[in-house]
């Protein structure tokens, strides 16, 4: 069973302590990052600038998964993307582990929040996903899971379901309401027919994008799955179907200059999001015996918050009965 208080014993001590072991020597300098799933820290060095450590959570991911990954933004480095590869200790890995805990070292990667109704910004990013892209068909994932109707609707339904986090009086509304959901979910995907599947990054949001002089940077490569490619496009739309039309419109004009996109993955965009929404709500309830979630997700056992996600699923239901968002 996975420990309700994984990171109890993670102490300032035993973190600096953690990247000393793993040839990184530090000066004591230690601040903490917004992280809830991992947790992430930047730590002054000795010598030369500080470093970015992700201690992962236990359970969560296998070796082998964490290092595809490491693997994978590599890969995108080493085809001059930028993206931010995990740097190598003292016996050359980049998983290191200590007193329990398993834990990669970046470098900081400065930058801000871009704005995504910029035309030209919008474009930039297409480009910079259509060379990712490009990348991540040149060979699939063996031991990271694939974003898929079972894992991100069906299992975190039945989890909600099955342990009491949603009240009484909205546990037949919320489970008619997903049942319905997830009919559209697999239309949808049964509509888009069989798409390819190709390595992501996964949770491609605006929050896991900052823009330099150079342009953007892509961070927190740790949802990185196989899936279809439009998942790293849709969560960067916003609005109305029109003005996600034309956002989507700016992003493939910059994305197909690299990469080819296939249309029939439109059908897909709302049944996406509606999963998203499904999973991360499995996603609070799997970790809530961490006590930072509770705090940070107090809503979570309110009437209000499962009355919101009953309304916003069965609206969702409705969108993916319409026809597919279009390019403009």
């Amino acid at each position: 069973m996975m420990n309700a208080t994984p990171y109890s014993k993670l102490t300032p001590d035993c973190i600096l302590n953690a990247l000393d072991s793993a040839g990184f020597p530090c000066d004591g300098r230690l601040a903490a990052l917004n992280s809830y799933e991992n947790r992430v820290y930047q730590i002054g060095m000795e010598e030369g600038l500080p470093v970015v450590a992700k201690f992962y959570r236990p359970g969560r991911w296998s070796d082998a998964a964490i290092l595809e990954e490491h693997g994978f933004v590599r890969e995108l480095a080493e085809s001059e993307l930028p993206a931010v590869p995990a740097l190598a200790g003292g016996d050359g890995s980049t998983l290191h582990a200590y007193q329990g805990f398993r834990f990669a070292v970046f470098p900081r990667q400065g930058g801000y929040a871009p704005e995504f109704n910029d035309d030209a910004i919008l474009e930039r990013m297409g480009r910079l996903l259509g060379r990712i892209h490009a990348v991540g068909a040149l060979r699939p994932y063996q031991a990271r899971p694939g974003i898929d109707i079972a894992g991100f609707g069906e299992e975190p339904r039945a989890y909600l379901l099955a342990h009491g986090f949603i009240p009484t009086e909205f546990r037949d509304a919320y489970r008619d309401t997903t049942e319905r959901a997830l009919e559209q979910v697999r239309r949808c995907f049964e509509r888009a027919g069989e798409v390819a599947r190709l390595r992501l990054h996964g949770d491609c949001y605006a929050g896991n994008v900052l823009w330099t002089g150079d342009g953007p940077h892509l961070v927190d490569f740790d949802d990185s799955r196989m899936g279809p490619a439009i998942q790293d496009l849709w969560m960067l739309l916003s609005g109305d179907r029109i003005e996600m039309g034309r956002q989507l419109g700016h992003l493939l004009a910059g994305y197909e200059t690299f990469f080819d996109f296939d249309p029939r993955e439109l059908h897909l965009v709302e049944a996406l999001r509606t999963l998203r929404m499904i999973h991360y709500a499995g996603w609070i309830a799997r970790r809530w015996e961490d006590p930072a979630f509770p705090q940070a997700f107090p809503w979570f056992e309110s009437p209000g918050y499962w009355h919101e996600r009953v309304l916003e699923l069965h609206e969702q239901t409705a969108r993916m009965a319409e026809p597919p968002l279009w390019s403009i």
